[in-house]
């Protein structure tokens, strides 16, 4: 299980990475926000980092992955906030890929919560 706590990291901190880095101006015009971007780059941070310390702690991937991207989703939960009130990016892709991340972390942390033992 540990492999696919790890494959979960990866893929939410690459997806991360793209919409902070469409958010910063690059890859799309026309959907900059700088407070997007840079909540966006704090989340890839810690699901990076998560990752990372995962394979200097290998008995610990479980635990990081909880952890990890249990403060993702928090996170990701005050985006959601942000755009429902109106202080976000509120673009359809904005909520689409919200929505999309929200359901991938929480299987991801499911997934990991469930894992029996270490997660190895």
């Amino acid at each position: 299980m540990t492999h696919t706590i790890r494959l979960f990291l990866l893929f939410e901190a690459a997806t991360f990475v793209v919409a902070a880095l469409i958010h910063r101006g690059f890859l799309i015009e026309g959907y900059g926000h700088r407070r997007a971007h840079i909540a966006e780059s704090v989340i890839a941070a810690v699901l990076i980092g998560g990752l990372l310390l995962s394979f200097f702690l290998p008995a610990w991937t479980r635990k990081i992955g909880i952890v990890v991207q249990g403060f993702a989703i928090v996170a990701t939960l005050v985006g959601v906030i942000t755009i429902i009130v109106g202080v976000g990016p509120r673009t359809l892709p904005d909520v689409v890929y919200h929505v999309g991340i929200i359901v991938v972390m929480l299987a991801g942390f499911t997934m990991a919560r469930q894992t029996p033992g270490s997660g190895t």
